[in-house]
Parts: structure tokens; C-alpha cells; sequence
């Protein structure tokens, strides 16, 4: 004669697996996240190969696509608040196409679908068209469409000429880098506690909790933890 399990050891079996699950889903999230800000970096990666071929064929000059900035939908700046200037990277997505194999380098798995990934400060489609390519990586350094360029911009420079100009900007925003290697040139989305002027719903917000993934100047990429991010 088979012998049923009972009603108490079902329970203790759905308690145990209860258990089980409450310590393991987290773990699995967490890897999960840990796999999609691997390919972020990898991301930003490929956008800074897209930006050292471009340098090879264009006399070791920077874009200067401020046309673009201007002509893209919604145009520069469709926004009031923070921040202050444009930083989304539409133009970048035209002008590195050439050398990019797809349009998804342009956003990181982690923001897909969210309100900081859909919100105006953030996705910038290269069209009016439905499912233009949209890109949600910030430039910082390519952020104005002023005349002459700013001195903490980097539209039409090189590489060497851009790290003189921020020094001379004395941009508390942009540092003081003493090389390519501190020049933040793409980076992710993030929007600080300690600005006012941040909208509610996205004040603290990041791509990856804490921080961002960071391509430089000289086309390293890094990961920068920031406090005045939520953990």
C-alpha cells in the first residue's frame, strides 16, 4: 500500500520551496542586472570604436553636428526642467551609423520599457517615423548648439583640443581632467537628488542603481558610483 504525503508535510515542503524562492529570487535579479550593465558597457564600447573610425576618417576631428541637434523631432531641448542643456546623442546615432552594426547600442537593456527610458530628457528618435531608431545614451560634452562652440563642448575638435578647452572652462560640471581618460564622453541617464529643478518622478533615478556606466575620451569605458543617486 502507497503511502500519501500528509497535509502537514505538504506544508512544510510549500514552506521550504516559499523559502527557497525568497532567497533566491533576488540573487537571480541581481544577476540578471549584473548581465544587462555587462552589455551596457559593451554598448558604450562599440560607440567609442564608432568614435575612433570616425577619427581616422575625418582628420582626427569630433563631429560637429549642431544642424542635427536643431533638426532632429522635438528639436533642442523640448523640455523646462533639468537639465539645463541637451545631452541625448540622436545626431550620434546619424553620424556613427556607418560604423555601428545596430541601432540597439544606443540603449541599455535596463531602461527599455521604463519612465526614465520613454521620458523626453532621455529617447530621442532619429525620425518622426513609428519605430525610428531612438537612442537613451547622454553626451554631455556635445550638449549645446551655440556659436562659436563652447569651451566645454566638443563639436569640430580634437581630441587634444577638447581636454585644453574644458580646463579653460573652468566648469565645475565638466572638471578639470588632465587627460583624454577624464573627458566623459557618453554615459547613462541619471538624474540627481540634489537638483530642484529634477522632475519628481525621475529625481534619483539611474540606468543601474548608485551610478552609471561612463565611455571616456579616450574610449575606455568605467563604471562611476554617484551619492546623489538612490542606492
Amino acid at each position: 500500500m502507497r503511502r500519501a504525503f500528509t497535509l502537514i508535510e505538504l506544508l512544510v515542503v510549500i514552506a521550504i520551496i516559499a523559502i527557497l524562492a525568497a532567497i533566491l529570487f533576488p540573487v537571480f535579479a541581481q544577476v540578471k542586472e549584473s548581465a544587462k550593465k555587462t552589455t551596457c558597457l559593451n554598448n558604450l564600447k562599440q560607440v567609442g570604436y564608432a568614435f575612433e573610425m570616425y577619427l581616422s576618417d575625418s582628420d582626427q576631428r569630433l563631429p560637429d553636428r549642431r544642424d542635427l541637434k536643431q533638426s532632429l523631432p522635438g528639436g533642442w531641448k523640448p523640455w523646462n526642467s533639468w537639465p539645463t542643456s541637451d545631452p541625448r546623442g540622436g545626431w550620434a546615432e546619424i553620424v556613427f551609423a556607418p560604423y555601428l552594426k545596430s541601432v540597439e547600442v544606443w540603449t541599455c537593456p535596463s531602461i527599455k520599457g521604463s519612465i526614465m527610458g520613454e521620458s523626453v530628457q532621455v529617447a530621442q528618435p532619429t525620425t518622426t517615423d513609428v519605430g525610428a531608431p531612438t537612442t537613451r545614451y547622454w553626451l554631455w560634452r556635445f550638449d549645446q548648439i551655440l556659436d562659436p562652440v563652447p569651451l566645454d563642448d566638443l563639436w569640430g575638435k580634437t581630441t587634444e583640443q577638447g581636454v585644453l578647452d574644458i580646463q579653460a572652462a573652468k566648469n565645475p560640471q565638466a572638471g578639470f581632467p588632465s587627460s583624454a581618460a577624464e573627458v566623459e564622453l557618453a554615459v547613462d541617464p541619471y538624474f540627481p537628488t540634489t537638483i530642484a529643478a529634477v522632475p519628481a518622478n525621475l529625481k534619483g533615478a539611474s540606468v543601474h542603481r548608485g551610478g552609471r556606466n561612463r565611455l571616456m575620451l579616450d574610449t575606455h569605458v568605467q563604471w562611476f558610483r554617484d551619492p546623489r543617486l538612490k542606492p
